[in-house]
């Protein structure tokens, strides 16, 4: 099967397995969704949406978050992976938007990269989730799955952006970067994966995919407190 022809295959299954979905990331305007992105970073959406609404509550326009300390923001959002950065980055990052861009959240890749903690990934969610822009945001989740599903053989997220864009069309690009999430945290973990049990990999994995993996999660655990051999 041509690489074009499974991913449009994935396209449909994921459609009716997952029917209406939208962005599981609380949030009210382009601002207020570019502050949960980057707090998303190493930490779950369930997390992060419990500490935005007291966050929000304090300060939820740049213009607001530029005058907060980093150590107030910090007290918001403690519970968030990497904690200490991020507030720093947030409040650096409202204070550029007020300078530059006039408190607004610019809708371009380069000025969005140009902020404090914001990297290509971030910008991607916020151009295809806030403006509409056609983007593929690659996480760990969806370069796992795009090397298991044979979409792309690239060692790098770079790579699997790129072959991914190469198989979709764009218009569904927004779309499936979520629906491919989803489907990775609820159906297609990273470890220890029947990929034969699986709706997707079960045909779109390779034969020899699927004896790497069993292969992997097959082996037996070494003993707690056994010798792990030379510290390297």
């Amino acid at each position: 099967m041509k690489r074009v022809e499974k991913a449009e295959r994935i396209r449909v299954l994921l459609e009716e397995l997952q029917g209406e979905i939208e962005i599981p990331l609380d949030h009210r305007d382009p601002f207020t969704l570019l502050v949960a992105v980057v707090l998303s970073a190493q930490t779950t959406d369930a997390r992060v949406n419990l500490v935005t609404p007291a966050l929000f509550e304090a300060a939820s326009t740049p213009r607001d978050m530029a005058l907060l300390s980093p150590e107030v923001i910090l007290a918001h959002i403690r519970t968030c992976g990497l904690a200490p950065s991020k507030s720093r980055n947030l409040q650096a990052l409202s204070e550029l938007l007020v300078e530059r861009h006039g408190g607004e959240v610019p809708s371009t890749f380069e000025e969005l990269e140009a902020l404090p903690g914001v990297g290509h990934k971030t910008a991607g969610v916020v151009m295809a989730q806030a403006f509409g822009h056609p983007a593929f945001p690659v996480d760990t989740h969806i370069h796992r799955l795009a090397a298991r599903w044979g979409l792309s053989n690239g060692s790098t997220v770079e790579r699997s952006e790129r072959d991914l864009k190469a198989v979709f069309p764009e218009e569904c690009w927004n779309d499936l970067h979520l629906r491919i999430i989803l489907f990775g945290r609820s159906h297609c973990p990273a470890l220890r994966h029947d990929l034969d049990a699986c709706p997707i990999c079960s045909w779109a994995s390779s034969g020899r995919r699927k004896r790497e993996e069993h292969a992997r999660w097959k082996k037996p655990r070494s003993r707690r407190g056994a010798p792990s051999g030379p510290r390297r």
